[in-house]
């Protein structure tokens, strides 16, 4: 395989929409369908200076990273993203379609260019609604098999007795702003979804286990929050979160730790990558449980 250089996410996302001639260059959404008829999603960024490509990947868990092996001919794309998944794509007609293959399966593949979304907050807001009422799951709903489902109402607190269902809400948003409070305890994993596709990670793993960008309060893989705020698990925290197109804020307990940054693509666990539409709120229940939620407020542009 022909290995071109890698460059930082923050060098590439300066290079991403700068003019180019190439095809294959630009960010783009990619819907999967798996063989039982169920939805995931997957980004593909792509990037060119001095003739070279650098390419980003986002699985569809995980967190974003550079691919290593790839071979550009024209355009025709060959990323190979693990030693049993190999992608094959051709840019033409302002999209980029071809397969994923992977042991004896072969997927078909179109990726569509990702929206800029470029969009100033609103002058106002609406007053804050709950999402939550404190005293039954009306308004929200288990992802998959309900019988999997670990949340619950206790004491006017939403909780995740154990790992099992992701749920989600049964409205959707577009621009909005967000509050919300959550205890979350010691080595426990969750996350709290924008439109079903943006993850404000919620965690108290080791320290060593998670780089910055995957820490509580970051956009998963994505943005690193600012500051050092106490790690205080077992303890009631704050979340204000303002999302207006791909422009995120996040204040953590009274301090901006995300100013008005670009959100450049979909994190790991993404209902699907249709960013130009509307989509839910949706908090992870499937790495731990013991999280438990209250105050969960909405308000969108007036």
């Amino acid at each position: 395989m022909q290995r071109f250089a890698l460059v930082t996410l923050s060098a590439f996302l300066a290079l991403a929409f700068a003019p180019a001639k190439n095809p294959l260059v630009g960010r783009w959404d990619f819907d999967l369908k798996s063989p039982n008829g169920s939805t995931s999603a997957a980004w593909l960024g792509i990037a060119e200076k001095d003739g070279n490509l650098n390419v980003w990947f986002q699985p569809t868990g995980g967190n974003v990273a550079p691919v290593k092996d790839f071979k550009a001919d024209g355009t025709h794309l060959t990323l190979t993203l693990s030693p049993k998944m190999i992608w094959e794509l051709d840019a033409s007609n302002g999209k980029l379609t071809g397969v994923q293959k992977s042991g004896t399966t072969t997927t078909e593949l179109t990726g569509l260019p990702a929206p800029e979304l470029k969009r100033n907050a609103p002058k106002a807001w609406t007053t804050p609604t709950p999402l939550f009422n404190g005293k039954n799951l009306d308004g929200w709903e288990p992802i998959g098999d309900p019988a999997n489902s670990h949340w619950v109402v206790e004491d006017g607190l939403l909780v995740n007795k154990a790992r099992g269902a992701n749920l989600r809400t049964t409205r959707k948003f577009d621009d909005l702003k967000l509050h919300f409070e959550v205890n979350c305890p010691d080595d426990a994993n969750s996350g709290f979804y924008l439109r079903g596709r943006y993850e404000v990670q919620l965690e108290y793993e080791p320290l060593e286990k998670n780089p910055p960008e995957r820490r509580i309060g970051s956009i998963y893989g994505r943005i690193a929050p600012k500051g050092d705020l106490p790690r205080t698990p077992g303890e009631w925290e704050t979340f204000d979160v303002t999302l207006a197109g791909r422009t995120v804020t996040v204040i953590h307990n009274g301090h901006l730790t995300i100013d008005r940054q670009e959100i450049e693509g979909i994190t790991g666990g993404a209902l699907d990558a249709d960013e130009a539409e509307p989509g839910p709120f949706y908090i992870q229940g499937d790495h731990t449980g013991g999280l438990k939620f209250r105050n969960i407020t909405i308000s969108v542009p007036k």
